[in-house]
């Protein structure tokens, strides 16, 4: 499944790399809050829903498999990866018939685009750990690892980047075309329905993509950013933002066309050239949503 010439790779819209001021690195607290915030409710789940027995490594020795996807290239991942193995080695703990927990190693998996900065992530790999790590570079909208190869996928803030923009919201001769908007307010139907369904397909085609690589009884957690049940985008904080933030993008473009001369925006961390959806396919019912998926013996998502 290899890709031999460069060129046939897909577009890579990664995270600001490097360790400085603008870096994903130095600019990612809001996103490990949503990750300590969900520690309890992942060690819940893990507890209650991942199926060692299945697996066959409730009581042998053997490697348990966890992939992150949608890494970047700051610290949190590993982070999470931490807080997810103490939670498989305590539901160990609890049972009985296992005899020696520390028998289980654990192998660790962390992925994201083509051009994320690995270089910088794996400068951050803790001394301490007790796992083994490895990086693999690709879209999760795709295939990444082989048949049954994981027991575990944690993906945080990563999902709602679409995999594309809508064509039709880029269409002038479109009902859809999003005008001077940079983002999904729901104010245009045509709009939220393209967005919504470039979502639909996209979270289908991420499931699809896992479906064979985890185990039966594996589990897949997603956090990812959504809007109140309803609450329409552009009254919630975040939509406020991006009113605002594209106000001033849309004011400053019209002053270069103006003077005839060129503009570069730092987008501190964010990848140009991808739109953000406002995640109201999904309608959950709070502002962050967590979604957990265990995988039956038949390995079908949900």
């Amino acid at each position: 499944m290899g890709c031999g010439n460069k060129d046939n790779l897909p577009k890579s819209y990664p995270m600001v790399g490097g360790d400085g001021p603008q870096s994903y690195a130095q600019n990612s607290s809001y996103q490990k809050g949503v990750m300590d915030a969900a520690k309890e409710l992942i060690h819940e789940a893990i507890i209650n829903k991942l199926d060692l027995s299945i697996m066959g490594l409730s009581h042998t020795s053997g490697t348990f498999h966890v992939a992150d996807l949608g890494c970047s290239s700051g610290p949190n991942t590993f982070s999470a990866m931490q807080n997810i193995i103490e939670a498989v080695e305590l539901k160990l703990i609890q049972l009985a018939e296992h005899q020696d927990p520390s028998a289980l190693e654990f192998q660790v998996f962390v992925s994201d685009q083509y051009d994320n900065d690995f270089n910088t992530l794996f400068k951050t790999l803790p001394h301490s750990r007790i796992y083994f790590a490895a990086g693999v570079p690709g879209s999760f909208y795709g295939r990444l690892f082989p048949k049954s190869c994981l027991n575990f996928v944690y993906s945080c803030y990563a999902l709602h980047w679409l995999s594309k923009v809508p064509e039709e919201i880029v269409d002038r001769n479109s009902p859809s075309w999003n005008s001077d908007s940079i983002h999904c307010t729901g104010s245009v139907k045509g709009v939220a329905e393209a967005y919504s369904a470039r979502f639909r397909n996209d979270v289908e085609a991420f499931l699809n993509a896992r479906t064979p690589e985890v185990v039966p009884g594996g589990l897949i957690v997603i956090l990812i950013s959504a809007v109140p049940d309803g609450i329409p985008f552009p009254k919630t904080a975040a939509g406020v933002l991006y009113d605002v933030f594209g106000s001033c993008l849309v004011d400053m473009t019209k002053m270069v066309r103006k003077n005839n001369s060129s503009l570069a925006v730092d987008f501190s961390g964010k990848p140009a050239g991808l739109f953000l959806t406002s995640g109201m396919a999904m309608s959950p019912s709070s502002s962050s949503s967590g979604i957990v998926a265990r995988v039956s013996s038949s390995s079908s998502v949900f």
